[in-house]
């Protein structure tokens, strides 16, 4: 019988994790008893919610049951939770390095104001990555669907965080509202203060989305960037470039982005050289982990064990974990194919 490596043990990065999508539905549910909060029946379903986001409306309802469940995060003890357990979870899946990515916009009239909110976050985080060996950083995302200049705003603070665990500047929210250049300003800010620049694209919107975000946000990772595929020359710009692609696929399952599994690009992407950091996306809302997506590769794609220890390379190498931890990830990686 063929020896079946177990995908929990292969070491990996996680680029594609938002913050209140990486809450426990157990915590959820716990949060939500302590304040009050009565959740929609779509949260408390023992199933992951029935989602759709290829319209607006499936889209405001995904937006909505996210909304409720980041409702339940109110106090600072709420947040050092989310983010241990969003640790915890990672190691158990096999991740050595996590970038969760955050708009503190969304929690700071809760926390104190925006740097209370941020400082809050990344002394979480900090706590987490000591009590579980995870290394852990963030990504600050603003949100397409405010004012570019309230991205400027986050990105100046991103910047200005930067040595206590910001990483990079994403840029979230529906694609199809709002355009890229709209924040080129902002990702400027953020690149000039040394972090990566990673927004959304290429997701609920076709290849041209994935453009703007090369042209005019000159992005160094793309969140998603699926629908790339659609375009070879795109693809083939992307290789070139070696700009990662976070690719979440149960997640464009889930949202309708694609009808099956099997439907998601993975191959055209890998045959065509574009390096790719599968991620969870949100966990809460679409019922799968890290490890659960290498599983999809596998199961769906027929990702052989050799495939998919270079997809763990080159989430690794398209991570931004400092030059050792890189090097320690790359070795797990070469000694989970041998084992």
């Amino acid at each position: 019988m063929e020896h079946v490596r177990d995908l929990s043990l292969l070491p990996k990065a996680h680029l594609h994790l938002h913050f209140t999508g990486s809450m426990r539905p157990s915590t959820l549910l716990e949060l939500a008893d302590k304040y009050g909060v009565r959740l929609p029946d779509a949260l408390t379903a023992d199933e992951p919610p029935k989602l759709r986001a290829t319209d607006e409306r499936g889209w405001f309802r995904f937006q909505r049951l996210y909304d409720a469940a980041r409702s339940c995060l109110r106090e600072p003890d709420d947040i050092r939770r989310l983010v241990r357990e969003a640790a915890e979870e990672d190691v158990r899946d096999g991740s050595g390095w996590l970038e969760i990515q955050v708009d503190p916009t969304s929690y700071a009239p809760l926390l104190g104001g925006m740097i209370p909110a941020v400082e809050i976050i990344l002394d979480a985080v900090d706590a987490a990555s000591r009590e579980t060996g995870l290394g852990m950083r963030v990504l600050i995302a603003a949100n397409r669907m405010k004012h570019p200049l309230d991205a400027r705003t986050l990105a100046r603070l991103a910047v200005r965080y930067a040595d206590r665990g910001i990483v990079g500047f994403g840029l979230s929210n529906d694609e199809r509202r709002g355009m890229a250049r709209d924040f080129d300003r902002a990702f400027a800010i953020a690149r000039e203060g040394g972090l990566l620049a990673a927004p959304h694209g290429g997701e609920l919107t076709g290849p041209s989305s994935v453009r703007d975000c090369l042209d005019d946000l000159h992005a160094s990772r793309i969140g998603h960037g699926v629908r790339a595929a659609e375009d070879p020359r795109l693809l083939k710009r992307l290789a070139d470039r070696q700009i990662t692609c976070e690719v979440c696929p149960a997640s464009n399952v889930a949202l309708g982005v694609y009808q099956r599994p099997e439907d998601v690009p993975l191959r055209t992407l890998f045959e065509a050289g574009v390096p790719m950091a599968l991620g969870a996306d949100d966990p809460l809302l679409f019922g799968s982990r890290l490890a659960a997506q290498y599983e999809i590769a596998r199961e769906h794609h027929a990702f052989t064990d050799e495939e998919l220890a270079e997809l763990a390379r080159q989430s690794v190498r398209g991570s931004a974990a400092p030059a050792d931890v890189q090097e320690k990830l790359l070795g797990g990686i070469d000694h989970w194919l041998t084992s």
